[in-house]
């Protein structure tokens, strides 16, 4: 298992796409969770508030682990965001903790 990031980019305006489908994301965001493999998860604020109100968000950003980059992407192409159409763009990379450390 290693750790992956994937991010999301909004289409403009997705606010209200995201409202429809965000019960059945946060199902998958606790799945994982749930099995210990989520490292954060949240979105990107439209505007510098951590409540951007009407102005939404630009996006998102998961860090989990999954068996390979093809796991983590098949994981981010199924996702309600993706398959919605909220998410223009969405990028996923390995990803290396280094901090904060465990130790």
């Amino acid at each position: 298992m290693m750790l992956y990031a994937i991010s999301g980019e909004d289409i403009p305006d997705s606010l209200e796409k995201r409202l429809a489908v965000r019960s059945a994301h946060l199902e998958r965001i606790n799945a994982l969770q749930n099995e210990g493999r989520l490292i954060l998860a949240g979105p990107y604020p439209a505007i510098d508030s951590p409540d951007p109100g009407r102005a939404g968000f630009s996006g998102s950003l998961i860090v989990a682990e999954f068996e390979s980059l093809e796991a983590a992407r098949a994981w981010a192409e199924a996702d309600p965001y993706a398959t919605s159409g909220v998410y223009a763009n969405v990028i996923v990379r390995p990803f290396r903790k280094v901090f904060p450390s465990s130790a």
